[in-house]
Formats: C-alpha cells, sequence, structure tokens
C-alpha cells in the first residue's frame, strides 16, 4: 500500500480532526484572517480595500462552513 493509498484511508478522519480544530480555534482564525487582509491593504495602500474586506469575509465564511461538520450539524460554527 503506497503513501497515497494510507493517506485517502485517512482522509475523513483527518478532515474531522480539522473541522473539530477550526470550530475550537474559530476566533483566532478570524483574527488572523483580518491581519492578513489589513496587512495586504496597507501594502496596496488601500487601493483594493473593498476587494481585499470581500476575500476576508469569504475566508472567514469558509472557515465557517467547514468548522461545522455535516456529520454534528450541533457543532458551533
Amino acid at each position: 500500500m503506497g503513501f497515497l493509498d494510507k493517506l485517502k484511508k485517512k482522509a475523513p478522519e483527518l478532515k474531522e480532526k480539522a473541522a473539530d480544530l477550526a470550530a475550537s480555534q474559530n476566533d483566532k482564525i478570524d483574527k488572523g484572517i483580518d491581519k492578513a487582509a489589513d496587512l495586504a491593504n496597507k501594502a496596496t495602500k488601500g487601493k483594493y480595500d473593498e476587494k481585499i474586506d470581500g476575500a476576508a469575509g469569504k475566508a472567514k465564511e469558509g472557515v465557517d462552513k467547514f468548522a461545522q461538520s455535516d456529520d454534528n450539524p450541533d457543532k458551533p460554527a
């Protein structure tokens, strides 16, 4: 059994662990996204402020969606 086959077998377990981590550390992840957006805005001198803020919002939504597992809909988003 090759490395990729082993990884495929563990994928559901790893996904669940990542979702649990995302749920438990959601505030820290959101702060990190905000910090990255602020740095991008600073680097572009605010030229792409709306696009960067929109992308940050989408990233936060994605993390929230990932954190809320289909197997456990009661898990906080």
